[in-house]
């Protein structure tokens, strides 16, 4: 452990300003995620602007991939938030919860696309740990789709995949971004209970419209 803070405070004397930049807006990201605010997409783009470059520096293709990915779905994510809305298409998306046969389909589909992209990465590459790092790319390509969605789970997903992300973050001696994990972590158990009041809130609220809007039909 005393090696992962005193490697984190090396790698933060040497990091770039681009780096500290990346670092400061996603933790930006996730903490105004966690009170569904839109502006956190912005954060995103840029952060993930930024790692693209330097995971293709430490010969982590499908992290840098990913990024241009994160990206993306930034914009969709602002796009869907502000718009998204089932009762109008001016009307913000809700917190909502998969069905666990979902949950199934997911799981499997990263698990099979994990399989192919690592073996593929494997014949190609000597690079270590590339089915982690697959694991670590598939896994956050759904997940980030479930946060842009408004997917109350995604949060769980985000603790087991950063979890892994960790362990190939410090394979790769990236101690500073190993930390920043760590708290990202941390962060998705609070975004957990933070977004399940908030779908409750928002349910009941929905209700009490739509019984609104009964009475004023009825009369």
């Amino acid at each position: 452990m005393s090696e992962l803070w005193s490697g984190a405070y090396r790698e933060f004397l040497n990091s770039s300003p681009w780096e500290l930049l990346a670092v400061v807006l996603a933790i930006a990201y996730l903490l105004l995620i966690m009170r569904e605010n839109p502006l956190g997409w912005l954060c995103a783009f840029i952060s993930t602007a930024i790692y693209t470059v330097l995971f293709w520096q430490v010969s982590l293709p499908m992290q840098s991939g990913l990024h241009i990915y994160y990206m993306t779905m930034a914009v969709y994510g602002w796009y869907h938030w502000r718009r998204g809305g089932h009762e109008s298409a001016n009307s913000e998306a809700l917190i909502h919860s998969w069905p666990w046969p979902r949950h199934l389909l997911a799981m499997l589909l990263v698990s099979v696309l994990t399989s192919v992209s690592g073996f593929l990465l494997a014949s190609q590459s000597e690079a270590s740990l590339l089915y982690l790092d697959s694991l670590v790319t598939w896994g956050s390509v759904v997940t980030t789709w479930m946060v842009a969605r408004k997917v109350l789970e995604n949060w769980l997903y985000w603790v087991f995949i950063d979890s892994v992300a960790i362990v190939l973050y410090l394979d790769r001696g990236l101690y500073l971004t190993t930390i920043l994990f760590l708290a990202y972590v941390l962060i998705a158990i609070f975004g957990y209970f933070g977004w399940r009041r908030r779908m409750t809130g928002q349910t009941g609220l929905v209700q009490g419209e739509g019984e609104q809007c009964g009475d004023v039909r009825s009369k």
